[in-house]
């Protein structure tokens, strides 16, 4: 009997340095483009979020991203009225950003898709930081699997680029629906020694290619590490050996 565990590693015609995006989550820009600053040519791309957005300065940073050739994932999880979101897409369309988040409902995706000209949009599908508790809590009549399942067809139909999901549901992802949505995963822990935090469904970097993720994002492990820059030579070593011929 074949026990093997099935390979879903995508085949989409990325850079392997570029399937790892480094989380941007720190006080303010200036620690951003310190951190930015120290990583030099080991990462390439970046994902500024809500902690950042509250410091102000975004916009200037993801200028100053893209005017040193960094790709950036604006993850602000769009969700408001439609057209609220269309219009939101649409000015950000043309900021140089390659990635953006809005949450996976219905309406809200049909509206992000409209006026995204280059821009690349992610649904979101269930935060790593919940898990079932938490979605029976919210009154979700489901299990967390059929939940992001749902989502991701819906996001499929829509014409959203991809999903935001958890390396544990990537494989249902890539059965389901193949290689037509990218998979960007968050909630990246190291194989050994992983930290006590708020992220419940993690996995490894190389489960989470082998599970089927396009992308990575990794925060943590590589802000709090003793030499960040070896951390992420060291996540990068791991995605080109998964990528291998």
């Amino acid at each position: 009997m074949n026990t093997s565990t099935p390979d879903y590693r995508s085949d989409k015609p990325i850079a392997p340095a570029d399937r790892l995006i480094v989380a941007l989550d720190v006080a303010n820009a200036d620690e951003a483009r310190q951190l930015v600053t120290t990583l030099g040519d080991a990462a390439t791309f970046y994902k500024i979020g809500l902690e950042l957005f509250m410091a102000g300065g975004y916009f200037d940073l993801l200028d100053w991203l893209v005017a040193r050739n960094k790709k950036v994932f604006v993850d602000l999880k769009f969700f408001d009225v439609p057209e609220t979101v269309r219009s939101a897409v649409r000015a950000l369309s043309s900021s140089g950003a390659t990635l953006a988040t809005v949450h996976g409902n219905q309406s809200i995706m049909e509206a992000a898709v409209k006026d995204k000209g280059d821009l690349k949009i992610l649904a979101v599908t269930a935060l790593t930081s919940l898990d079932q508790g938490d979605l029976d809590d919210l009154g979700f009549q489901c299990d967390v699997e059929a939940l992001v399942l749902s989502r991701a067809r819906r996001a499929l139909e829509t014409g959203v680029d991809g999903i935001v999901s958890s390396g544990l549901e990537a494989p249902m992802i890539r059965r389901e629906l193949g290689d037509r949505l990218l998979v960007v995963t968050p909630g990246i822990r190291p194989v050994i020694n992983r930290p006590s935090d708020d992220q419940k469904r993690t996995v490894d970097v190389a489960q989470a290619f082998r599970n089927g993720a396009d992308y990575i994002v990794v925060g943590r492990p590589i802000r709090n590490a003793e030499d960040p820059v070896a951390a992420t030579r060291g996540i990068q070593q791991t995605i080109t050996d998964v990528f291998a011929p």
